[in-house]
């Protein structure tokens, strides 16, 4: 049996939107879908809530995960399913569920208690999951396209990766983002025309072809398209994401502090983005 998709519900719109997603995704890989909540933790005989507390959870985290099962099914009866009501951070429930996992589906926002879809939690995820991350926050059809940005680093390479393997799934397009950014102290508050070296573009055209060339072999039937311009990176993909199904990135590029678990471009972009984003981290 192949590692199962992993997604966290906590009964807000977000979740359900998660779950779905994560639902059509088990389906397509013909993977078992596994659905975690967190349950309030207990620490030795003290409970985090007053008497009576835990029990109100403990029976609202049964319904929350009776209803995530039941729609589940109807969206796609063909889907295993198992689940999870762990005792512990939701952080760390995730976490743990990412070691054996295909991947983590999480919702953007959710609610205060017995929560997997905080902010933090989120980016506590994405920034230590070694299987990739997909928040989902605007699901959006119709576009056939996954869109994925590069900038030559271990990450983005396993973002390609990634990317190619769900577009055939999906027999959506490939769109592959390469923004070179714009010239050090460009006065953006002006409005300029930002102005185009034909050769750095084409010279990274080259480099990008090289990244994928084995991709393009892989997958022959993914249609591939190059979106390389002197642009912000931010902007670029901010832009892509309100024209793609999915958006697929590296958990960390090139620049940027080394200590730091997910990259300043990622985590804006977890915030922008138009479409769910996939975060990818290349094997250690």
């Amino acid at each position: 049996m192949s590692d199962p998709i992993v997604v966290g519900v906590d009964g807000t719109g977000r979740s359900v939107s998660a779950l779905v997603w994560a639902s059509h995704e088990a389906s397509l890989r013909e993977s078992p879908l596994r659905i975690v909540h967190t349950l309030p933790r207990y620490e030795g005989d003290i409970p985090f809530f007053p008497p009576g507390r835990f029990e109100i959870a403990e029976a609202r985290g049964h319904q929350i995960m009776d209803e995530a099962v039941s729609l589940a099914g109807e969206v796609n009866p063909d889907v295993q399913i198992s689940t999870d009501l762990p005792m512990t951070t939701p952080a760390g429930a995730m976490i743990a569920e990412s070691e054996q996992a295909q991947m983590i589906v999480l919702g953007a926002k959710g609610e205060d208690i017995g929560n997997v879809l905080l902010g933090s939690t989120v980016l506590q995820v994405v920034g230590h999951s070694p299987c990739p991350v997909v928040v989902v926050c605007h699901v959006t059809t119709g576009h056939h396209r996954v869109a994925v940005g590069t900038d030559g680093s271990p990450d983005s390479a396993a973002a390609l990766a990634f990317a190619f393997h769900e577009a055939q799934l999906h027999g959506s397009q490939v769109m592959v983002i390469s923004a070179l950014g714009l010239p050090q102290g460009w006065p953006t508050h002006l409005l300029l025309p930002v102005p185009t070296d034909n050769e750095e573009v084409a010279a990274r055209r080259q480099d990008v072809e090289k990244q994928i060339a084995a991709l393009r072999e892989q997958y022959p039937d993914v249609e591939v398209v190059l979106d390389v311009h002197r642009i912000a990176p931010l902007h670029s993909l901010v832009e892509a994401s309100h024209r793609s199904d999915l958006l697929v990135l590296g958990s960390r590029g090139r620049g940027g502090f080394h200590g730091l678990a997910v990259g300043s471009v990622t985590h804006k972009m977890l915030h922008l983005t138009g479409c769910p984003v996939a975060v990818v981290r290349s094997a250690p």
